[in-house]
């Protein structure tokens, strides 16, 4: 097992190697560049500025030093804010983005699961019906569209709710709600379809003919096996709800680190564009290995790194 951790951590410095590589040479393929202005600066500006940053060195070299600057967390400055460094940029951003992310994520695994657990244990009944109706509503509907909503059914008709900004614990129901629809009502939806096929296997028949009792059959036998599915798919889902969600962090006015990245596309702030991928990416990859690890552990049967019959 101890190897199968160590192939998967060098697969995963290898991803990010070829993200970062990826990035950089796109970016520098597309015409224009970080300080091209709608109103054009003087050339004598702009290439001072280039040696400032260095972007008059060869592209190579340029290369290099920005991939020696990764491999110490060092992604450089920013062209665009003015004093700050991409690692500052991620420190102010990040904070808000993972308070909002953390309470969207316990939403979805304290209501989504249960839900899809309570409608295959229901199946064809009005709970049933009810839960995927409201699944297939939350799968549908976008999340700027639930935080307008939001703001205009509740927050502002009742005055002590904050509209903007997390002032308060109170203040992060909105964004959370935001956030968390599509991926409660997916997780509902896969955890119902999971625990319908699982409950339809041989041996919870066997274990239901043995005369164990219901909560028995489902708590220990049929539910571990049923999250397996929904486990592969939260593990990316955190990183993506944790890094937050542009559309969400703007309507709510949350200063969070998806304002930064998306500035930084329209920007070509190439450095903070680098930068924040290889976050994501690194954040995502991370995420994916913790589901591998969390395998062994809901399931005995899944042995990491070996081929059943080995």
């Amino acid at each position: 097992m101890f190897g199968y951790y160590l192939k998967r951590i060098f697969s995963a410095i290898v991803t990010l190697f070829i993200i970062a590589t990826l990035t950089f040479f796109m970016m520098r393929a597309i015409p224009g560049g970080p300080f091209t202005r709608e109103k054009a600066l003087p050339d004598q500006i702009i290439a001072q500025l280039n040696a400032k940053y260095n972007l008059d060195d060869p592209v190579i070299v340029q290369y290099l030093n920005y991939m020696k600057g990764i491999a110490t967390f060092n992604f450089g400055p920013s062209f665009r804010e003015l004093g700050l460094t991409v690692n500052d940029l991620i420190r102010q951003g990040l904070p808000g983005s993972m308070k909002v992310g953390i309470v969207a994520v316990l939403m979805i695994l304290v209501f989504g699961i249960p839900m899809g657990i309570i409608s295959a244990l229901k199946q064809n009944k009005p709970i049933d019906y009810t839960v995927m109706v409201l699944a297939t509503i939350g799968v549908t509907v976008p999340s700027f569209v639930v935080a307008t909503l939001y703001i205009y059914l509740i927050s502002s008709r009742v005055s002590w709710i904050p509209i903007t900004g997390l002032s308060n614990p109170i203040a992060f129901i909105g964004p959370a709600i935001a956030l968390s629809g599509y991926s409660l009502s997916y997780v509902a939806r896969l955890t119902r379809s999971s625990m319908l096929e699982v409950l339809r296997q041989d041996y919870i028949r066997t274990a239901r003919a043995n005369g164990l009792s219901e909560t028995r059959v489902i708590g220990k036998h049929a539910l571990k096996n049923a999250l397996i599915p929904v486990v592969t798919y939260v593990g990316p889902m955190i990183a993506a709800i944790l890094t937050g969600s542009f559309v969400v962090e703007r309507i709510f006015a949350i200063n969070g680190i998806g304002r930064y990245f998306v500035e930084s596309v329209s920007n070509r702030d190439y450095t903070v564009i680098i930068g924040m991928t290889v976050f994501y990416a690194g954040l995502y990859i991370f995420m994916v290995l913790l589901v591998d690890i969390a395998y062994s552990f809901i399931d005995p049967r899944i042995k990491l790194g070996k081929r059943t019959g080995d």
